[in-house]
């Protein structure tokens, strides 16, 4: 037996990441088990607006663009428990003020949640930490991707993050393990970037002239037996960007489920690597309220090393590189 659960009003911000996406698309991802035709009843209606005006249903959204959702009825079962914490994600905290902090994201955890019985990592922080009023994401992080995330405890603090990102004024350095021996140094790449959504809902981008600017910056740290372990700096925060950009170089990114080698990640998946190689290691920024420089760092997760551990077992050498 079901019975109907009605949600509250929301006001969400727009990212980086969704920035593109038609609104119908985007509410279907973010309305999961609403029926579509109760969302493009909503748009009609204008029940859902866009900074505070009516939208189509077509309308590309904005990074920065604030998106109210009426309050909808979901199907739940009647007796269904709350979302249950695994794990607490307090502990992973690493800054904290009244407006801003700064998780070191677990692997395997979505930054929102997909359904109603899992939870995304925002959920999860809004129910571990109740009394905070405001609390949304200045950015994203893929669900396999872990590292340092930074979210916003007011608004003023949100929209100079946006702003910050936008103008490169927040350095943001991943390390990740490639297939293949890197040639060479560091190296930048300019390749431009569009997005495109599939049938099923998922984000892809492919490097297309005409695309949106993105340019990361690339420096190889250590060489392993068909391997390198690479240093990502972005320019620009497009989705996917470092991903594409490595595999575009013939260097896709070991576990990448998406653009990677799809063969190689089977076979390292016995070695004990079940998940992509990629980690936000290390945040520098001005505090976007109080100026005050804040640099921060993630050390390598535990899989990761354990990993690269058995590499350095390999024949091969594994020198740092300059």
């Amino acid at each position: 037996m079901q019975e109907a659960r009605k949600e509250a009003v929301t006001k969400v911000i727009i990212g980086e990441e969704a920035a593109g996406q038609r609104l119908d698309n985007y509410l279907f991802k973010h309305l999961k088990g609403v029926p579509k035709s109760r969302i493009y009843r909503m748009l009609r209606s204008g029940e859902t607006r866009v900074n505070g005006r009516r939208a189509a249903h077509d309308q590309r959204l904005q990074a920065g663009d604030e998106v109210r959702i009426p309050p909808v009825r979901i199907a739940a079962a009647t007796a269904a428990p709350s979302p249950r914490i695994a794990h607490s994600l307090l502990d992973r905290i690493v800054y904290r003020d009244e407006s801003l902090l700064i998780l070191d994201k677990p692997a395997g955890q979505a930054v929102h949640g997909g359904s109603g019985v899992s939870l995304g990592l925002i959920e999860q922080l809004r129910q571990e930490l109740p009394g905070e009023r405001f609390m949304e994401l200045a950015h994203r992080l893929d669900k396999e991707t872990s590292g340092l995330l930074m979210i916003a405890l007011k608004r003023p603090a949100l929209t100079a993050l946006h702003r910050m990102l936008r103008e490169g004024e927040v350095r943001k350095i991943y390390v990740a393990l490639v297939a293949g021996d890197w040639a060479g140094g560091a190296r930048h790449v300019r390749l431009p970037l569009q997005k495109y959504v599939t049938q099923e809902g998922e984000r892809r981008v492919f490097v297309r002239e005409g695309g949106l600017t993105a340019h990361t910056l690339f420096k190889p740290i250590r060489r392993f037996a068909g391997f390198t372990f690479v240093e990502a700096e972005l320019y620009t925060g497009r989705t996917h960007q470092i991903r594409v950009h490595l595999a575009s170089l013939q260097h896709p990114i070991v576990g990448d489920d998406k653009y990677g080698d799809f063969e190689l990640n089977r076979s390292l998946k016995k070695w004990g690597l079940r998940r992509m190689f990629l980690h936000a290691a290390r945040l520098a920024f001005e505090h976007p309220l109080t100026g005050q420089p804040l640099t921060l760092e993630s050390p390598l997760p535990k899989d990761l090393v354990r990993f690269l551990e058995q590499l350095e077992q390999q024949p091969c050498a594994n020198d740092a590189m300059n």
